[in-house]
């Protein structure tokens, strides 16, 4: 940051010499200006690194000299200088393009962290794109436009769009490319988490807060201290939490539970639902002035229907990630299939067509996908159904699943995926044994290829 020039534009000269002194031990050179009109003069003659306003000027707002940067000076950020409370006026300031915003009186440790990431945007070159996404139709071909512009600010982002749509890879890749990439980038499921236990995942709690409370945890908020802290389905956060977690993006600062003062937070917020959170806000579901704060910035990610141009380039890049040690040179997808892709509307979106590719690649027998491999939702799978049917007996011996729902989930204990992993493997011993382990009879009973029963019985550990 050394050599680096920010342009204070304030007509108090307390609030001026504050910043000069704070500025000038991270070795930084200043510029004064005491209106709207001397700051365009400054702008005109030197382009700073950074510029830092007041709101209320002797002849007019910040508001008009961030939209004058924004059109001469695109690549100059803006930081706004607010009042307490002014919580209206650092919104306007956000969507208008400011970097980010601080308020009277000045917190000198939040004004150095606002100050180092702004430089960090100012001084690196411009990144690019991972192309975690694919395509190039026009509603995603604007989605990476609106994704690069608002990497660059600390305004807070809410991702819309509907389930599988890849509203994290979008909150990924912000925080990728701005200036906090190198910091943690911390993601949560708001809905997966108990109810009693949001408050203290998110803000952290003292030892002795609550039964159960051992030892003091940090929380989430600080966890991604310096990055970026992700909400996923935030609309399923309780009323109680709401309250609290807006308080926390306008101070900037958490209270853990059983702690007697707040602690000052550095995180970027990205939130995400598949819900319509204004109609969650209207209906009363969701606080209307926590959805303000958090939708400074709105994205909306399209539905794969919306995009089926989309489909051939994001399948074969989901197919490489899925079988990454074919050969690159063969076709791993024959055109019936992929025709058969582009027909289907996807209500899953692009994490029904994984799934989809995933089921495919372990069933086909050859090299490459055909239509045949492709098992979509609700198709017509009688032919697995009936040959399970032959094994009914001998599947039910060894299957002792619970028929009763709250029998079921303590059967489950926790688990889920070991559970399923232990039924399916009941049912492969059962039918291998029926069929005296003869594969190729049992993975036709089965109604799966010679190969995903191998590739079964091996992720299983029931390869001889």
């Amino acid at each position: 940051m050394a050599g680096q020039t920010v342009l204070l534009v304030d007509d108090e000269p307390d609030i001026l010499q504050l910043l000069e002194i704070t500025l000038a031990r991270m070795n930084l050179n200043t510029i004064r200006a005491g209106s709207i009109a001397e700051a365009e003069t400054a702008l005109a003659a030197q382009t700073p690194d950074l510029c830092l306003t007041d709101m209320k000027l002797p002849d007019g707002n910040g508001l008009g000299l961030i939209q004058h940067i924004q059109v001469h000076y695109p690549d100059v950020p803006v930081a706004m200088i607010t009042a307490h409370g002014s919580v209206e006026s650092a919104i306007e300031a956000l969507k208008l393009g400011a970097f980010d915003f601080v308020t009277k009186p000045l917190a000198l440790e939040k004004l150095r962290d606002l100050v180092g990431h702004a430089l960090v945007v100012r001084g690196s070159a411009e990144k690019e794109s991972d192309q975690s996404l694919i395509g190039s139709t026009q509603p995603i071909t604007h989605l990476r436009e609106q994704v690069r512009k608002v990497a660059r600010s600390q305004a807070p982002v809410h991702i819309h769009g509907e389930s599988g749509v890849g509203k994290e890879v979008v909150a990924r890749l912000i925080h990728d490319l701005g200036p906090r990439a190198s910091k943690p980038f911390i993601a949560v499921n708001c809905g997966a988490i108990p109810p009693d236990l949001v408050e203290s995942e998110l803000f952290g709690h003292r030892k002795g807060a609550f039964t159960g409370a051992h030892s003091d945890k940090p929380g989430l908020f600080k966890a991604a201290a310096g990055g970026t802290l992700f909400l996923d389905e935030i609309a399923d956060l309780p009323m109680q939490t709401q309250v609290k977690l807006l308080r926390a993006v306008q101070e900037k600062s958490v209270r853990p539970l059983g702690a007697d003062t707040e602690e000052a937070t550095d995180v970027r917020l990205l939130s995400a639902t598949h819900k319509n959170l204004a109609i969650e806000a209207r209906d009363g579901r969701f606080r209307d002035d926590l959805y303000y704060r958090i939708n400074v910035i709105g994205l909306h990610v399209p539905p794969l229907r919306e995009r089926k141009a989309d489909i051939p380039a994001l399948a074969k890049h989901l197919l490489q990630k899925i079988a990454p040690e074919a050969d690159a040179n063969i076709e791993r997808i024959h055109a019936d299939a992929m025709d058969a892709l582009v027909g289907y509307d996807f209500p899953g979106n692009v994490r029904e067509l994984e799934n989809i590719l995933s089921r495919a690649w372990a069933l086909t027998d050859g090299d490459a996908i055909s239509a045949n491999d492709l098992l979509f939702e609700g198709a017509d799978n009688t032919h697995v159904s009936l040959a399970l049917a032959e094994t009914r007996q001998d599947i039910n011996t060894a299957d002792k699943t619970p028929r009763d729902d709250q029998t079921l989930l303590q059967a489950i204990e926790g688990d889920l995926d070991g559970y399923m992993a232990g039924l399916e493997s009941r049912i492969l011993n059962a039918a291998l044994i029926k069929y005296r382990w003869n594969k190729t009879a049992t993975a036709k009973a089965l109604g799966v290829s010679f190969r995903s029963l191998r590739y079964r019985l091996k992720k299983l550990g029931l390869e001889d």
